[in-house]
């Protein structure tokens, strides 16, 4: 298996360091093996893209991780009623399933569930079908939905045995009541309720879009729960499905440990997004708040202190609270992302970026940048051409000067004898981290 890893993290080297990828392997191998991932597919993953599916749960299963695997089979349902003649009905978002439709459920649901567990069986990967025994349930409201049925208890031990063999569980959105009568349970309320129970460290939705998108069409890559979810709710541009999305994440995350995420992605991106700091769809936290402060008594200096260095991975200097005179510092509430802003000439500057090495890839330092950016309509900076986060400060700045061993970055400064002074004041500001630091 170390041979295989090690091969693995090679072949992702064209992604990220192997650094950020050992990274997040040991991170994963640390949570409970019952408590790594659970992916929620839907039908049309499964119609459309199943091998891509597959070859992304075969590379987990490579580096010694497996993920519960929970699916519906939405559009295939459809297909199959208008097949055989069977009006599609929908109340309250949820089919209407008398007993006829529901013999249609079972047969579909089946078949995806098998269709799924023999592709990923004859490419090498150990799976167990689950169609059912996992989720107790109880009738919604048999007059209007017929045997369609909501969650009131989850059966873990099934689910534990395949993990225990190193086999990814394949589960049905099927239950059943106390009396036997199996009902149709909405995929998303199954996985919801089998996330609540088992509480992985990583949620993965598997779509078509690759994530959430803004109103302009582009991929929204983090969302902080925490510092952006009111700016978010009230954006124009947001869908009433996607509105609904947010908050059944934000509710979802809530039952959840601090540690645990929401990832979107698409299937031939998974490890992309699990693996990298990058990542490749939406990564949603619960994170956490942003506090802004004016001066160094207001804060805990030592956890301060810690989480630059842990960011940098280098000493700061002994007297650096002495010698700095702060202007605005952002902390996250637990220390685990910071910038330090001094103010030179009248004109804010950027003295520190920080993010703690276990918070990287989860989008706090942008939820920070962001906090601090609201407040800060003009700034500069100074960075070293090695530190791996430049291409997130081109990003942000208005303009940039290349210089070695400082690139100076930019926004808001509209007449030249400011960026004069800027580029002027980071080359010559003596260092506060020890010799061979980032910044």
């Amino acid at each position: 298996m170390t041979d295989l890893r090690t091969t693995i993290v090679r072949l992702l080297s064209n992604m990220a360091s192997a650094k950020e990828i050992q990274q997040y392997l040991k991170r994963f191998s640390a949570v409970d093996a019952t408590r790594f991932a659970v992916v929620k597919v839907g039908g049309a993953i499964l119609r459309d893209d199943l091998e891509s599916l597959v070859s992304s749960l075969s590379f987990l299963q490579q580096v010694g991780l497996t993920p519960v695997v929970i699916h519906g089979a939405g559009p295939q349902l459809d297909e199959e009623m208008a097949a055989a003649g069977i009006p599609k009905q929908v109340v309250d978002g949820l089919r209407v399933t008398p007993p006829e439709v529901l013999a249609v459920v079972r047969r579909v649901l089946v078949r995806e569930n098998l269709r799924l567990v023999d592709a990923l069986q004859e490419a090498g990967v150990r799976a167990t079908s689950i169609q059912t025994g996992v989720f107790e349930a109880e009738l919604v409201d048999r007059e209007r939905l017929g045997l369609v049925g909501e969650v009131v208890r989850v059966e873990r031990e099934g689910v534990v045995a395949a993990i225990h063999a190193n086999s990814i569980p394949v589960i049905c959105s099927l239950g059943e009541t106390k009396d036997g009568q199996i009902v149709n349970i909405n995929a998303d309320w199954a996985a919801n309720e089998l996330v609540k129970t088992l509480q992985p460290y990583k949620i993965i939705f598997l779509t078509g879009t690759g994530g959430l998108l803004d109103g302009e069409g582009r991929l929204i890559d983090s969302i902080n729960l925490s510092t952006e979810r009111e700016r978010l709710m009230a954006a124009p541009w947001l869908t009433g499905g996607m509105r609904v999305k947010i908050e059944q994440i934000a509710d979802l995350l809530d039952a959840l440990p601090p540690s645990s995420s929401v990832s979107i992605t698409r299937p031939d991106e998974l490890a992309k997004e699990l693996f990298t700091h990058r990542g490749s769809g939406t990564l949603v936290r619960r994170g956490e708040a942003i506090h802004v402060y004016r001066c160094w008594e207001a804060l805990d200096l030592p956890r301060l202190r810690a989480l630059i260095e842990s960011g940098f991975g280098r000493a700061l200097t002994a007297d650096y609270f002495e010698r700095t005179r702060p202007w605005r510092v952002y902390v996250s509430a637990n220390y685990r992302a910071a910038l330090v802003l001094t103010e030179e000439e009248g004109i804010p500057h950027l003295d520190k970026f920080a993010v703690a090495e276990d918070a990287k890839g989860e989008g706090l330092g942008r939820a920070a940048w962001e906090v601090m950016r609201a407040e800060t309509p003009r700034l500069f900076w100074r960075s070293r051409s090695t530190n791996p986060i430049n291409e997130f400060y081109f990003e942000q700045s208005d303009g940039a000067l290349k210089g070695d061993p400082w690139t100076v970055f930019w926004y808001g400064l509209e007449h030249f004898d400011e960026i004069r002074f800027a580029v002027e004041h980071c080359r010559t500001r003596p260092a506060t981290l020890k010799l061979g630091a980032a910044a």
